[in-house]
């Protein structure tokens, strides 16, 4: 969340990069946009210092996410009251003139569909709790020290409280933790919740002060969590943590901006090691000047965004050496760079902050990577990394092979723009792995911490990295090619801040699918075709029952749900059962069904279903079925980047279908869709929805600026920051 409070630092959105328009298709369709935004409750009346829990309602539209405003101020201010990213409003303590202010929902699918709620602030009587003098905002970092709180209690004799963190008495791992006598302790990850993190550095929760004389009598505090990888770090520096190239600076209209990311890992090459990272970090998008030695630019540590846009404090780190030229490079393109280190100045084990193999008293230890030249990502493979805006999160490969068109913009925020089409890039499609300023950020695998790949792109829902076969390749030295291998341990070892109590704990395993609804015109459409064939499927071996649901491979179909016996195989599935009943998908519930056999209703399957195990977002497929969908995508996968709406193509696992491949299909929210068909070539589809493919930061309420060609992902974690902004530090 971006506060207007001295002490944050501000970011806000540029602009959404991607496919404006394209190539006419008369099967298109549009994905609802919002037409109304409601708020509960929709007026109410506040003591000052207390909380409100508002929840939004956005008809209409797919996207749910609205952005907070108080007084038409973008989270709040400490004159009117703040507003967390969950909603959570926390009145001021000082009574405002007048006394009523306006929370406001902006919708993120259009920001012209807004829904106000009004709330009449007045003294509390009586008892009153005040927190260390005044309801402020309180930063905190996390694996980062204590914060002391103490509170003071009037209007009666027992000045006893019971502390809370976001209604929870004495917090949790994934908030943190409030001691009885008021000492919070941050988690060791920022709390992400399962939305979309694509624009969120810190994330906020409230630490509040109950009266034990009278539970009415509350005050409460903002506790705004970052990641430390965005502080200055002690020399010699730990990687991934912020930094950038010590010239990415720009002027637009008569502000100075500046950009980073992250300085991801180190590597070694004939002796000397570099550090490494993405061009777009590093090298600024082509425009870097690299040299031998100390020739080339400067690298800094922090990067300009966390250090007001200047160079002075920061420490030079390393020297661009050498960059994959994004705009006319050839081979397979890697959006990577190296940085000669200078001496004493980067760990010289290649650590990385928060990587280690054990932790100390629940917060992780920094630790290397596994030595080497890294692994081949494998889909459903757990993965963890160390970046500049999340800090360290864990998350699953959900697809590779990805083919993506990836526009880039020289220079900070402002140049021309060029494409990039990547072929066989991976993505992790968990909104919480990343944000921007995460580019540059070593992916490992979570349980050997060897490298898979460079992360680089993304959306609000996925996260884009180059494997680190093709990183290492391009950055062979030229004379020799002779490749740089990853820096780090002898041994392999787990990623322990992925199994830890908090906000990280089973993020790596295969998520749980959320259920969607399907509109009532889909289900029709399904149960006309369970009715067409309801008698052939259940002459189908091992099927004991047909019924109706949404689809989890493309969430806004309806389809034929076949209720099959527990023991049959994946391969049986997939050569007896069909993918699709007139252009209905199916999906396969493997479920020993007890009661009820034949035709189910809609209500009847939802019965049924709790019956078997929850579908995950990722399974690990045979090599066969990755055979099978790798020659589907190579034959389709260009005409498909040509279709208006669509921004990458790749392989993953079917959900309706466990144990089958599919076709991923990347689609813009809000954009002009083509219809997906449920089988490509026998091989089932799958569809996924996302804001285009970002590129940055300038302001808030930037004007969207032009967009580039169809299919196209944007890069991710180029962050630009007005220099007048102040550090969280």
């Amino acid at each position: 969340m971006r506060r207007a409070i001295p002490v944050i630092m501000l970011f806000s959105s540029i602009a959404l990069l991607g496919g404006c328009s394209g190539l006419p298709n008369a099967g298109s369709a549009s994905v609802g946009t919002a037409s109304s935004v409601m708020l509960t409750p929709g007026s109410m009346a506040l003591t000052l210092g207390a909380t409100q829990q508002f929840t939004a309602d956005v008809a209409g539209a797919t996207d749910q996410t609205v952005e907070w405003e108080v007084n038409g101020v973008p989270g709040g201010n400490a004159s009117s009251g703040l507003i967390s990213e969950g909603g959570v409003y926390l009145a001021p303590t000082t009574l405002p003139a007048p006394p009523m202010v306006t929370v406001t929902a902006v919708s993120f699918a259009d920001p012209s569909k807004t829904g106000n709620a009004t709330v009449t602030l007045s003294q509390k009587t009586g008892v009153k709790v005040v927190i260390n003098g005044s309801s402020a905002v309180t930063v905190a970092q996390t694996f980062g020290p204590a914060i002391p709180f103490t509170a003071t209690v009037t209007g009666s004799a027992n000045t006893n409280v019971t502390w809370e963190v976001n209604g929870v008495i004495g917090g949790s791992a994934k908030t943190g933790t409030i001691s009885t006598s008021g000492v919070y302790t941050a988690p060791h990850a920022v709390p992400v919740s399962t939305a979309a993190n694509d624009d969120g550095q810190t994330v906020d929760v409230i630490v509040t002060a109950v009266s034990v004389a009278d539970n009415s009598a509350s005050d409460s505090v903002d506790v705004l969590i970052y990641p430390p990888q965005q502080n200055k770090q002690n020399l010699p520096t730990v990687l991934g943590v912020s930094g950038g190239n010590g010239n990415d600076t720009a002027t637009l209209s008569g502000q100075t901006f500046c950009c980073g990311g992250t300085i991801g890992s180190e590597v070694v090459r004939e002796g000397q090691k570099y550090i490494l990272s993405n061009n777009h970090v590093l090298a600024r998008s082509d425009l870097g000047v690299a040299g031998s030695g100390n020739t080339g630019e400067g690298i800094v540590q922090p990067g300009l965004i966390d250090n007001n846009c200047a160079t002075n404090g920061a420490n030079t780190v390393a020297n661009l050496s050498q960059f994959y030229n994004l705009e006319n490079g050839t081979g397979t393109p890697a959006d990577a760079a190296i940085a000669l280190v200078v001496s004493n100045d980067v760990d010289p084990n290649g650590t990385i902050l928060q990587l280690g193999g054990t932790n100390n008293g629940n917060q992780p230890t920094n630790g290397p990577p596994h030595e080497g030249s890294g692994i081949t990502a494998t889909l459903g493979e757990a993965v963890a990394k160390s970046g500049r805006s999340t800090g360290l999160t864990c998350a699953s490969i959900t697809s590779m092979n990805v083919q993506a068109t990836v526009e880039y913009q020289k220079g900070c925020g402002t140049g021309t723009t060029f494409n990039v089409t990547y072929n066989d890039a991976i993505s992790m499609g968990d909104g919480t792995f990343s944000a921007e300023g995460d580019s540059g950020s070593l992916v490992v695998d979570m349980n050997s911490a060897d490298a898979v790949g460079l992360l680089f792109a993304g959306s609000d829902t996925d996260t884009i990295a180059n494997p680190i076969g093709d990183v290492l390749a391009q950055m062979a030295d030229p004379a020799t090619s002779v490749q740089p291998t990853i820096l780090g341990s002898a041994n392999t070892h787990a990623v322990a801040a992925c199994s830890l109590p908090g906000p990280q704990a089973g993020m790596a395993a295969a998520l749980v699918v959320v259920h969607a609804t399907a509109a009532n015109s889909a289900m029709q459409q399904a149960e006309a075709a369970r009715d067409a064939h309801l008698a052939e499927l259940l002459a189908l071996p091992g099927v004991q029952a047909v019924g109706i649901g949404s689809s989890y491979d493309n969430p806004q179909e309806a389809a034929v749900i076949l209720f099959v016996s527990e023991g049959i195989g994946s391969g049986q599935l997939a050569a007896s059962l069909p993918a699709e009943l007139d252009g209905v998908r199916t999906r396969i519930v493997a479920s020993e069904m007890a009661e009820k056999r034949g035709a189910l209703s809609s209500a009847d399957s939802v019965a049924a279903e709790q019956a078997a195990a929850a579908p995950v977002a990722v399974q690990i497929i045979s090599e066969a079925e990755i055979a099978r969908a790798l020659a589907v995508q190579k034959s389709h996968a260009a005409e498909w980047m040509k279709q208006a709406g669509v921004q990458g193509v790749g392989i993953t696992s079917s959900v309706d279908a466990p144990g089958e491949a599919a076709l991923m299909i990347f689609l813009i929210r809000g954009a002009a869709q083509p219809v997906i068909p449920a089988v490509i070539d026998g091989l089932r589809t799958r569809v996924r929805v996302s804001t285009r493919f970002r590129a940055g930061y300038r302001q808030r309420h930037a004007a969207q600026a032009a967009c580039g060609s169809p299919g196209q992902f944007a890069v991710k974690g180029l962050h630009v920051v007005d220099q007048a902004a102040e550090s969280p530090r």
